[in-house]
């Protein structure tokens, strides 16, 4: 029987637009990749260290909770001996019970030590199903390479810039050319007049091809000018937690499998942000949210692959303070000769925020 979180789940899943996610559709295979590249390695190796730092988080700070280490994450890559061997059973897992979150949030009373702190290679026996669905979250680990602070501090600045832009234009037009505007285009009039510091954050207009005299000319340019400030204010300026769409489904049916939440946790070089699947299928469920509260775009960093992103600004701040890893230089050599060069990181520590964490998670750390 369903519990009252899959039921939940369930109910979500029916209202979300089948051309956002098309839950009902077969998930198709990946082909094994061949090669490996020396960036994607290092983003492994990023990935694995944002795991790293939010086990060790919780466990160093709670009394209560285990935090157990339960996604899949060899060490084997393409090009090396019984990879594609290897990417075979990981996609029959993830037809057979869906994709698996990295960490495990067990409370205290049903953590079982003969378990141990990672269960990833564990086999999937009857008594091992039921010990993970005990977890009371399971948690996807996504990394990002910025200091949220810092992007936000250079962000506040090009829009500050933009919008004294914006505002020296508007005044400039609306004292040079307005008679050009009156005979031209009267209503741009009002929607110039509108422009302000906060305006500016919703407000746009057509573009103007006026060409018949060079004060037309500038005018037109100006215009154009402010439209493309006004891009700059209104385009999404926040760093994301960012779950890949081709994820959802396999995520939805580990959920009806095992009945245990699932949240995404973002590990920025500064600060960690946390969001439930549940309230990301509540925000794309509203299509009046998308380009506010959510986007859904083709991620060329990410295999071009298609990403739902939350702004970290509808996400709680679950750490305020992240001390950074070391970092060093790996040289790998292939059976074949090839070299590869990717970078690993070491230590590190994240300050996790005890009463945001068990809000998130509903639980006491």
């Amino acid at each position: 029987m369903p519990n009252s979180y899959q039921e939940t789940i369930c109910k979500l899943v029916s209202q979300v637009n089948p051309d956002v996610i098309d839950f009902s559709k077969e998930r198709k295979r990946n082909n094994a990749p061949t090669l490996a590249s020396s960036e994607f390695i290092t983003n492994r190796q990023q990935g694995d260290w944002a795991e790293s730092v939010i086990l060790r988080a919780v466990n160093e700070m709670s009394e209560n909770i285990v935090a157990v280490k339960y996604g899949k994450s060899d060490d084997i890559i393409a090009g090396e001996e019984g990879f594609k061997e290897h990417y075979a059973a990981y996609q029959q897992e993830l037809d057979e019970i869906g994709k698996r979150p990295d960490i495990l949030l067990f409370r205290r009373s049903d953590y079982e030590e003969r378990y141990g702190l990672d269960i990833s290679n564990e086999q999937l026996t009857e008594d091992f199903e039921k010990y993970v669905s005990k977890a009371f979250a399971g948690i996807e680990v996504r990394s990002s390479s910025f200091l949220v602070d810092k992007y936000n501090e250079e962000e506040e600045k090009i829009v500050n810039n933009a919008v004294e832009r914006i505002l020296l234009l508007r005044d400039e037009v609306l004292s040079d050319y307005r008679d050009l505007l009156l005979q031209k285009k009267p209503a741009l009039i009002s929607i110039l007049e509108q422009l302000d510091a906060e305006t500016v954050f919703v407000l746009n207009f057509p573009p103007q091809m006026w060409r018949s005299s060079q004060r037309l000319v500038e005018l037109a340019e100006k215009l154009r000018e402010i439209r493309q400030n006004l891009k700059v204010i209104q385009d999404r300026t926040t760093l994301s937690i960012t779950p890949k769409v081709e994820d959802f489904k396999v995520v939805y049916n580990w959920i009806m499998r095992y009945g245990v939440p699932h949240y995404y946790v973002q590990v920025f070089f500064d600060k960690v942000y946390g969001i439930s699947y549940r309230k990301i299928l509540e925000l794309i469920c509203d299509s009046e949210l998308e380009g506010k509260e959510y986007f859904i775009e083709t991620d060329t960093k990410n295999q071009n692959k298609t990403t739902v992103k939350i702004p970290t600004t509808v996400a709680p701040c679950i750490g305020e303070s992240i001390r950074e890893p070391q970092h060093r230089s790996v040289r790998k050599e292939f059976n074949n000769g090839r070299l590869l060069f990717y970078v690993t990181f070491e230590g590190g520590e994240a300050f996790l925020d005890k009463g945001v964490f068990d809000n998130l998670f509903q639980c006491s750390l």
